[in-house]
């Protein structure tokens, strides 16, 4: 930043090519992508960056299932191979580790009639899961491959699905070494403690709660759930909202589990080894709640479950219990892209449960239009239902 531009900001006056609203997994990525191209970029957080949903537990790079195949199937699964890339060279640049493994994930079919399902998607995943490079499997087993306690057998009566394609990573890892980037930067501007209130559309400038304000050529809001107000606030009152907040609970066991181990899931449970022998497990998903940040019983039946699961972690001592926030946009996929009238205004956010496994991809599509590129030969690289505009089309509409 130039001396103007500090002398600038203390008088509320900052100027930047991109004004990034939120510090969280989607806009830390933007920022890194954003630099990359030259711009100038200020990124301001209401509260620290990585503090609200992005500073989870969980980790889990699920991807969807290989049936029926889609736009939005065929953009999550480049982004899922894409990672891993972008991942080594932010762990090469900064030394940091994200914690990133394919390590594959086990689903438990506890039931025999899933086993006739999943051995459909079986055959979906030979067409839908492959590159003219790589090939990942939806393998249908009798028994788990990895030991009689990974998951215990009283959980597969008709077998398991073995899918090699899902990964890891360690939310706090990933965040820390996008953060190291963007101090490193000399276009960089980090401002914490400063929530964003609004913005000024014709003078292209946002109002900070504390009176500042910021002049942008281009906004992203990428706020998490603070998102949606300040989206809501750009249009005339619609039927429905664009989003909601859906509170999510975890924990972090700590176990001697071998951290090649792949993750497991059954019913919305997932069980997560990671580098440093813990293993994060959760999490609920809950649209209506008292506290949004305390953890409660439904936590701690989570915790017996999963105990029962895998005797191993049953009596595992609990090093970390957290609570949050997660963005549900009305559609529920992520909503991206630039506001259909005011295009200096971008959207990026919305991801809920898939969110760091698509971030850096859905952040490139974000910047597609302001930087004039195209990702995968669409324009702005997203599928139709992704967009801000096809959110705004929905939420018009009455209930």
């Amino acid at each position: 930043m130039t001396n103007g531009d500090k002398m600038a900001l203390r008088f509320g006056q900052l100027s930047t090519d991109l004004l990034i609203v939120g510090g969280g997994i989607m806009g830390l990525w933007a920022a890194r992508f954003a630099l990359e191209a030259g711009l100038r970029v200020t990124l301001v957080d209401a509260d620290r960056i990585a503090s609200g949903a992005s500073g989870g537990l969980l980790g889990s790079l699920m991807p969807y299932m290989p049936d029926r195949w889609c736009e939005k199937k065929q953009f999550q699964f480049d982004a899922l191979l894409s990672l891993e890339d972008e991942v080594a060279r932010l762990e090469a640049e900064t030394g940091c580790s994200a914690g990133y493994r394919r390590a594959g994930r086990l689903i438990m079919l506890p039931k025999p009639h899933l086993r006739t399902i999943a051995l459909r998607h079986e055959k979906d995943a030979q067409t839908a899961w492959q590159t003219p490079t790589r090939s990942f499997a939806w393998q249908v087993l009798d028994q788990s491959p990895f030991g009689a306690d990974w998951p215990d057998p009283s959980y597969t009566e008709g077998g398991l699905v073995h899918d090699t394609l899902a990964a890891r990573v360690s939310p706090r890892g990933l965040t820390e070494g996008l953060r190291q980037v963007l101090m490193a930067s000399p276009r960089c501007q980090i401002i914490e403690g400063a929530a964003v209130t609004g913005f000024d559309v014709a003078q292209r400038q946002a109002l900070l709660q504390d009176g500042r304000k910021i002049a942008y050529g281009h906004v992203m809001i990428a706020a998490g759930i603070g998102s949606f107000p300040l989206l809501q606030a750009l249009m005339p009152p619609q039927p429905q909202p664009l989003g909601m907040a859906v509170k999510g609970q975890s924990a972090l066991l700590q176990a001697k589990i071998d951290p090649t181990l792949p993750l497991l899931f059954l019913d919305g449970v997932y069980i997560v080894p990671h580098d440093d022998g813990r293993v994060a497990i959760g999490s609920t998903s809950e649209n209506h709640f008292n506290e949004a940040f305390t953890t409660d019983d439904q936590l701690e039946r989570l915790i017996e479950r999963v105990g029962i699961m895998v005797p191993a972690l049953r009596d595992a001592p609990v090093v970390e219990r957290w609570a949050g926030l997660r963005p549900k946009a009305i559609d529920r996929d992520p909503m991206v892209g630039p506001h259909p009238e005011h295009p200096s205004i971008i959207a990026l956010t919305g991801g809920f449960k898939i969110s760091f496994g698509l971030a850096h991809r859905l952040a490139q599509a974000a910047l597609a239009p302001l930087l004039g590129t195209e990702l995968v030969g669409q324009p702005f690289g997203l599928p139709d239902g992704f967009t801000l505009r096809h959110h705004l089309e929905v939420a018009s509409r009455k209930k």
